[in-house]
């Protein structure tokens, strides 16, 4: 796998206005070697999808089409969210000041060594403290 994909970058892939030349080299990037992602990626997509929705800014028929374009992409869930992974998850998370969602992320691009594709201002500082590379901003 070629990069860890939060959230973040996933959403910008799907809207016009937020899609720009970072989040197209990632999106570029993840269709030539592939992508992996928490298990919670899926939820938090899907919940951004909905809410958006909600506000209007979507419709039922973009958020499924949506869902779609997504599942045909070559990303990996990664399953491993034992009592050992969510410790060292949560640990991680108090370390860098992160959520446990956010650090979920970066805690599979260090278990994988690979970079870290987000958009979220902390989650990139917290990768650079670590040494993960950050991409998709």
């Amino acid at each position: 796998m070629a990069v860890v994909v939060d959230a973040s970058v996933a959403i910008a892939w799907l809207f016009d206005d937020e899609l720009d030349e970072p989040a197209q080299s990632v999106a570029d990037l993840v269709v030539e070697e592939g992508a992996i992602v928490p298990s919670l990626w899926q939820c938090e997509v899907a919940n951004v999808l909905l809410a958006s929705e909600r506000r209007g800014r979507c419709s039922v028929a973009f958020v499924t089409q949506s869902i779609e374009r997504l599942s045909r992409l070559p990303i990996a869930i990664d399953d491993d969210t034992s009592s050992a992974t969510l410790l060292g998850t949560l640990e991680l998370a108090r370390q860098q000041g992160l959520t446990v969602y956010d650090a979920a992320y970066l805690q599979l691009a260090l278990a994988r060594s690979v970079p870290l594709a987000t958009r979220d201002k902390d989650l990139i500082a917290a990768a650079g403290r670590v040494g993960i590379q950050s991409c998709g901003h």
